[in-house]
């Protein structure tokens, strides 16, 4: 089994950008970037487990952090790609990093946005038999209980119409069994304070400035990994859409300098 992935044309001789969305999102997430990506590398926007057009499978272990690890290895040598970039937003900063962790000798550089899951310890999200509780409601109300979420797409006030729209049409496509999962396995593994000072990977955040909640954890992240790179615009929690041109140029000279370097 494996996730859904869309390959995006981009130069010939450019290196490949993989970009993961957040939690009830899909590849819709990228839409405002795309294009502006594909100057520069070629973009691959993966669909977490039981979102988008991606499966969701019952096994457990499908989505814990190795599962998706393995999960993205197999995208990888699908494409037929021998190394890449990785980029992840919100709830999907994790699971990025964490394959960074584990994988450095294929990850280029990496890419991550706000996300207060990856950055705060992982009791955040509650107790064990908190989230059973919560993964039960999902299975038994369906589509109605996950768009009680404040952060699913219907609550977005700072998207162009188009790309909520896109969204919201994508919101009908998620599984309750697959984000009830991710609530019982995944959310508990987001959490990667304790392990990010051994990342050996270039490492870019792009801050949503306007997200008060995240700008400590941002400082948190820095002391951690003093090779951290950032840049800071003005948005929200999903800054890749609030201020996509911003995003954009942080990206492309990110690759940029990182193709570079390597090539030196």
């Amino acid at each position: 089994m494996r996730l859904a992935f869309e390959r995006h044309p981009g130069p010939d001789a450019g290196p490949v950008l993989l970009l993961l969305h957040g939690f009830l999102s899909s590849r819709a997430q990228w839409t405002p970037n795309i294009k502006s990506l594909c100057d520069v590398c070629c973009p691959v926007t993966v669909e977490l487990w039981g979102h988008g057009r991606s499966p969701a499978p019952a096994e457990a272990t499908y989505y814990t952090a190795a599962g998706y690890v393995e999960a993205f290895e197999l995208v990888r040598q699908a494409i037929g790609v021998d190394s890449w970039f990785v980029c992840g937003q919100s709830f999907s900063v994790g699971l990025i990093a964490r394959y960074a962790l584990r994988h450095p000798e294929v990850i280029r550089g990496q890419i991550l946005t706000n996300s207060l899951s990856a950055f705060s310890p992982p009791t955040r999200y509650g107790s064990d038999s908190e989230r059973e509780l919560q993964a039960k409601i999902i299975e038994a109300e369906g589509l109605p209980a996950i768009e009680r979420f404040k952060f699913h797409p219907r609550y977005a006030k700072r998207f162009p119409v188009e790309i909520k729209q896109a969204m919201l049409a994508d919101s009908a496509r998620l599984s309750p069994q697959g984000i009830a999962n991710a609530i019982r396995y995944t959310r508990p593994e987001l959490s990667i304070v304790a392990e990010f000072e051994k990342t050996v990977v270039p490492t870019l955040i792009v801050n949503g400035q306007r997200e008060r909640g995240f700008q400590p954890l941002l400082e948190g992240a820095r002391s951690l990994l003093p090779s951290l790179k950032a840049v800071n615009l003005d948005g929200g929690h999903s800054i890749n859409i609030e201020a996509a041109s911003g995003f954009n140029e942080a990206a492309t000279q990110f690759l940029t300098v990182n193709c570079k370097s390597a090539r030196q």
